[in-house]
């Protein structure tokens, strides 16, 4: 059995839950309350250190992953089916290298606005076990990035129904949870990203997206 902490508000684990979703894989979840700081808690920080979600462990060999990228590079090896990191190597090259822009160009750009203006997050700008201060241009900058991600999704999505190499992947999946996560600062794809919205209604038919 594996062990998911997750927290249902919060971009990061529904990556992971889709993720086991699309894999088939039944698991336990525990949630952690970021809203009440649960997971800066000595109980939890037993578990992961680094006081984030989501972490997976592994009751079976004793693995224990403290973040997306350790999440999915496990359990692709150990249930390779359907594959979600490609299976060639130009595949996995091209899924690793979109995943890696949906993470730095979307999620990233999404969270430095939200951190660096949300009153409830005043000297927590980053994620993690460190306090850091909000710096309100970096707010102001991430909105700019948004906008960017979302031109950039609906020009790579004109002529393609995936995000990457001609298959659903991890790439998707991370693309999705940063296109619904954009609501926090108040984006969303509009008549100017038709190729876009086609992709999101596309991938709204998968049941792993509601979660």
């Amino acid at each position: 059995m594996i062990t998911l902490y997750d927290c249902a508000t919060a971009p990061s684990p529904r990556r992971a839950r889709i993720l086991l979703a699309e894999k088939g894989i039944a698991h336990h979840t525990v949630q952690v309350d970021l809203r009440s700081g649960e997971q800066l808690g000595d109980a939890y920080r037993q578990i992961n250190p680094q006081c984030t979600v989501p972490a997976l462990r592994a009751q079976d060999d004793g693995a224990l992953m403290t973040d997306n990228a350790a999440i999915t590079a496990y359990v692709e090896a150990r249930w390779p089916q359907p594959p979600l990191l490609g299976e060639t190597p130009a595949e996995k090259a091209e899924i690793a290298s979109w995943n890696w822009r949906m993470e730095f160009e979307g999620l990233q750009a999404i969270a430095e606005a939200l951190r660096n203006s949300a009153p409830a997050m005043a000297n927590r700008a980053l994620p993690g076990a460190v306090d850091y201060p909000q710096i309100p241009a970096l707010a102001e900058r991430g909105l700019v990035r948004v906008g960017q991600f979302f031109q950039l999704l609906n020009e790579r999505l004109a002529d393609r129904d995936f995000i990457a190499a001609n298959r659903f992947s991890v790439a998707d999946i991370t693309a999705v949870v940063a296109v619904d996560f954009a609501r926090v600062v108040k984006h969303k794809p509009g008549e100017q990203h038709p190729h876009l919205l086609r992709w999101r209604a596309a991938m709204a038919q998968r049941p792993s997206m509601a979660l």
